[in-house]
């Protein structure tokens, strides 16, 4: 699901809502979860999953065209752990392992 459909399902379930305002709405949602990556934060949404940082520490690639090695400086990246509640729907259907 793209951001515009995100906000397409969201006006169709809220028709009083106006869909520039819902647009508004999510937008204002990811640039905060964002900025709070950004900081260095974790974002906790309950029963949805958590937004953190993890660092990924300096090594040596390989450049995939040469076969050559390449330095691969420490990065940050962002990382996501899905919540209880929404590993269970998830897995509904599933069988246990």
């Amino acid at each position: 699901m793209t951001k515009s459909e995100l906000v397409q399902r969201l006006a169709e379930a809220n028709p009083h809502l106006y869909q520039r305002d819902l647009e508004t709405i999510v937008n204002a949602i990811f640039d905060e979860i964002a900025a709070a990556l950004a900081r260095g934060d974790r974002v906790e949404l309950r029963g949805f999953g958590a937004f953190s940082v993890k660092r990924r520490d300096a090594r040596v690639g390989r450049n995939p065209r040469t076969g050559s090695s390449v330095m691969v400086s420490e990065k940050h990246v962002p990382f996501f752990k899905t919540g209880k509640q929404l590993r269970e729907r998830l897995n509904q259907g599933g069988t246990a392992d």
